[in-house]
């Protein structure tokens, strides 16, 4: 009975989540589409023809596996992120602590959400992607796993910003100064290989680095870093950010004046 109860719990937050996104879909799927067809034309067909080959590929087909994982990170991100502060600034997110809930189940309830827009939108951009570039799926559990281990990532770090988050101007702060900054870095317009061995060892400290390679994999079949070391870094984060997560609720912290 009480599993019946938590399940109902998260299907209701679930659903909130996914139907806050959807309902206004025209702002939440279709700017990332346009934003990276832009990539596609810029870098893909103009600058991607200076530039020839990356890794072995030619460099529209090089890029495309990292564009579909910048736009899950940052709508997994954003999803959770804004959500979670909305309900802070509402102050319903009190009424969920002090029911016969489990933090847990509103984690995962938030999460669900985080990781439903991730893939929405990455879905949305691999079909669009197909204008531009030949279409080839080298392991598609590979980018299935990577595609949901990334966008749940992603949202718990939304999440935690979610938390600590005192105005709306806070929910942009990591995004813009942290999130970007590591996305453009992550190796989806190069190849680490091209930079000098000291920014080559400096690079491996960047986690998005281990996600766009190993999606670019399932892809490709290319990557610059080992899959079974990426997937364990990926696995290591998601594992750390989860008890943290989880730890900030029991707590109350940024909740609980």
């Amino acid at each position: 009975m009480m599993l019946r109860q938590f399940w109902i719990a998260y299907l209701t937050i679930a659903r909130k989540e996914i139907f806050r996104f959807t309902r206004i879909w025209v702002q939440t799927i279709i700017p990332p589409v346009v934003m990276v067809a832009l990539y596609f034309i810029i870098f893909g067909n103009l600058i991607g023809q200076r530039i020839g080959e990356m890794d072995g590929m030619v460099y529209i087909d090089f890029i495309m596996p990292g564009l579909v994982m910048m736009s899950i990170i940052t709508n997994s991100y954003s999803n959770v992120v804004s959500s979670f502060y909305g309900a802070k600034y509402s102050r319903h997110i009190e009424e969920m602590q002090i029911a016969p809930v489990p933090n847990l189940v509103i984690l995962l309830g938030f999460v669900t959400g985080g990781v439903a827009r991730g893939i929405s939108v990455g879905v949305a951009v691999t079909l669009v992607s197909l204008l531009f570039t030949d279409f080839s799926v080298h392991n598609p559990f590979i980018v299935l796993l990577v595609a949901l281990l990334t966008s749940c990532l992603f949202a718990m770090a939304g999440l935690i910003n979610g938390i600590f988050a005192n105005s709306f101007d806070d929910i942009s702060i990591i995004p813009t100064f942290v999130l970007t900054p590591l996305t453009y870095l992550g190796g989806i317009f190069y190849s680490i290989k091209l930079l000098p061995e000291f920014w080559q060892t400096v690079s491996l400290g960047n986690p998005i680095l281990y996600m766009v390679n190993s999606f670019r994999y399932g892809f490709r079949g290319a990557s610059d870093i080992d899959l079974m070391t990426a997937l364990l870094v990926i696995f290591v984060f998601i594992a750390v950010l989860f008890v943290f997560c989880l730890v900030l609720l029991e707590r109350g912290t940024g909740i609980r004046q």
